[in-house]
């Protein structure tokens, strides 16, 4: 963690302890303590959990980066205890605004100090426990889950055959480092919207810059969850969101498209909503490519820096399979070679691409097996190698790529620099202005960031590559661009559960590689 988010963290911590200093102060002083102990950060917390006879320890687990945050609300609570003050309502204003209730109930004459004896003669009630308990988890849980780690479930086939759909994840926050929410104010446990109501779950009201704590580089070949990229504008409907981007349909549109062109010019039935980064739709994908990469896709094989990449063991593609003397290929005979159908796909009949021709997915393995079929004449590769400038990242004309055939493009990396030109233009554009922060421009063949002559850019932030092992079947970095470091969430470390018809239980307690 770099110095300055610790001494922001510690900031934060004597703020909270320091500003309600006014009303600890009278009521130290109705405690029989000196009044002057209330204004020495942590100290005065020391001297809080003296009087109500708690463990001192506690003052200690303050300093201990966020998790100090949530110990300092219980100390507060149970030194207005002290006081009488054993309501949720009092609890509540003691722990979320002490700065304001500390130096009004101080200044009410009717507040006595009871001591840790009236304390302890104060019986809760049967659903007050429960109520408590129940806070006590919602916290636990939520700290857990932005700090430590988080459950995913496998929504689509783009990472067949390593996660299949319906696999249940861990995702690891360490492995990164945990980020610290842009907007905290949120419903527990909801990503961007309230189930059944269509409601956001979270308010702008506050909005925190990207911040993350013991941060360490994503490594090429992880499997990591982040939120979609290109997902801080969509529509929000069903079948669209980051299934059908926002931004595809507005590109489709200007390519004259008529039934996107009448979707963007229907807001109501059409909606469109912004969202910051941190409650982007949640996507998985493999890293191929980090910071300071040349990436380069040729005949579907991944090279980086010239050097092609080692294929993961279940990443599959699709293969055209021509069959022998006018045989015919079914769903069974591939299951019984050991040959598993995509659940994307259709269980009971194969695509077929003429006679006794189908174009099967496949991992390198189970292509293996098939070729050893004595019904196969033949398993070749298939391409999708037309280039389209409305589907392909960066979406232009100068860019002839596709899904098989692809780049070299550089992978932008904090602190080096990019030359603007026309080619480098339309690749990084989106990454300066939206990502980044500036305003871009091109005038008079001439490139202006925040209205000043440019010729280059230092980028601010590292970015990596995502694609989906099922290569043909994965909607990725070829089709958005890049993934920049605020919107990495975890790593995939565990499936601790599967499903499909009933639980997959070859699948449980698998590390994800």
């Amino acid at each position: 963690m770099p110095l300055s988010q610790l001494l922001v963290i510690y900031l934060i911590t004597l703020l909270y302890m320091m500003l309600p200093s006014y009303g600890f102060a009278k009521l130290f002083a109705k405690a029989g303590e000196a009044p002057w102990k209330a204004y020495i950060p942590f100290y005065n917390t020391w001297v809080m959990q003296d009087l109500a006879q708690r463990p001192k320890h506690w003052v200690f687990w303050q300093l201990i980066p966020v998790v100090g945050w949530f110990i300092t609300p219980g100390i507060f609570i149970e030194f207005a205890k002290l006081f009488g003050k054993f309501l949720i309502g009092e609890h509540t204003l003691a722990s979320l605004v002490p700065f304001f209730y500390f130096p009004y109930i101080a200044s009410k004459n009717d507040t006595k100090f009871i001591g840790p004896e009236g304390v302890k003669r104060f019986r809760k009630k049967g659903w007050r426990e429960w109520v408590d308990a129940a806070i006590f988890a919602v916290v636990a849980a939520t700290l857990i889950r932005t700090f430590v780690f988080e459950a995913y479930t496998i929504p689509s086939g783009s990472m067949e055959k390593t996660l299949l759909i319906n696999d249940f994840l861990f995702v690891s926050k360490f492995s990164y480092g945990p980020r610290i929410p842009n907007t905290p104010l949120s419903i527990p446990f909801i990503h961007n919207y309230i189930p059944g109501l269509n409601w956001k779950s979270y308010s702008t009201a506050i909005e925190l810059p990207y911040i993350r704590w013991f941060s360490s580089p994503v490594k090429r070949g992880d499997v990591v969850v982040f939120n979609f990229p290109n997902g801080d504008t969509v529509i929000h409907k069903a079948g669209f969101e980051s299934a059908n981007p926002y931004y595809d349909v507005k590109r489709r549109a200007a390519a004259g498209s008529a039934t996107d062109q009448m979707i963007l010019n229907d807001p109501v039935n059409y909606p469109i909503v912004v969202h910051p980064p941190d409650k982007t739709d949640n996507y998985i994908k493999r890293c191929m490519g980090i910071a300071g990469d040349t990436l380069s896709i040729i005949h579907g094989d991944v090279y980086i820096n010239g050097k092609k990449q080692i294929i993961p063991p279940f990443s599959e593609r699709n293969y055209v399979v021509e069959l022998k003397d006018n045989r015919s290929l079914d769903p069974d005979y591939l299951k019984d070679l050991g040959i598993m159908i995509n659940e994307t796909e259709s269980t009971s009949d194969l695509n077929m691409m003429g006679n006794s021709i189908y174009l099967i997915n496949m991992t390198e393995k189970e292509k293996s097996i098939l070729e050893k079929s004595p019904i196969i004449k033949s398993v070749q590769p298939y391409y999708i190698n037309t280039p389209d400038p409305t589907t392909y990242f960066p979406y232009d004309t100068i860019h002839k790529w596709s899904v098989d055939e692809y780049g070299p493009i550089w992978i932008p990396k904090k602190g080096a620099k990019v030359e603007l030109n026309d080619s480098t233009f339309p690749i990084y554009q989106r990454a300066i202005r939206v990502y980044e922060k500036n305003s871009l421009e091109k005038k008079d063949g001439k490139y202006f960031i925040n209205g000043k002559e440019a010729t280059d850019y230092t980028f601010k932030m590292n970015y990596y590559w995502m694609m989906g092992d099922n290569r043909q079947g994965s909607q990725d970095s070829r089709f958005w661009g890049f993934v920049p470091e605020d919107r990495i969430v975890g790593e995939a470390s565990i499936i601790w559960f599967s499903w499909k018809d009933g639980p997959r239980w070859n699948r449980l307690f698998r590390s994800v590689k």
